[in-house]
């Protein structure tokens, strides 16, 4: 499992920006985080009502992170086509990364087996990467969901740590 302290397991994975069912680019973390601090928010899947709360919490906390040039990168198994449209029906301002392969739950070892007994989706959980590839900050949902709006603070703070620890 990755933990904090470790390098991130670096990756690319279509990137669905949302502004049309077709809008799919790739995406390479080791690229994204050479430009400041990266949150990888993992969910098990678009168009969920937990999900939803949850990532209209990130669109909502939005300026938390623009203040700390920090990104944000929602991750589920979903199709970059269904993230695009869930984007737009949800009027979410962060993009979202296709991990429809599977292979990047596995490597952050965030893997949910059996949604409604029989998916195997990500599990909710969060990871802040540093502009070093170095993971700052790790959630992984055991139990409850948290409190999002504490959740978003928290991974706030690890992005202005980060930060400062790269500009020092």
């Amino acid at each position: 499992m990755v933990e904090i302290g470790d390098e991130a397991p670096d990756f690319t994975l279509p990137l669905a920006g949302g502004e049309a069912y077709n809008d799919i680019e790739p995406f390479t973390l080791s690229e994204a985080t050479s430009e400041g601090p990266t949150v990888l928010a993992f969910y098990p899947a678009a168009f969920t009502s937990g999900c939803t709360e949850e990532m209209c919490s990130f669109r909502d906390s939005m300026g938390l992170f623009d203040d700390l040039d920090a990104r944000v990168y929602g991750v589920s198994v979903d199709l970059p086509f269904s993230q695009n449209i869930w984007i737009r029906e949800e009027g979410l301002n962060f993009p979202m990364l296709s991990d429809w392969d599977h292979e990047v739950i596995h490597e952050y070892d965030v893997v949910l087996e059996d949604m409604y007994g029989m998916l195997e989706v990500a599990q909710r959980s969060v990871f802040v990467v540093d502009a070093d590839g170095v993971v700052t900050y790790k959630w992984v949902k055991e139990g409850e969901n948290p409190d999002f709006d504490d959740l978003v603070r928290e991974v706030a703070d690890a992005v202005a740590e980060a930060a400062d620890a790269t500009d020092a």
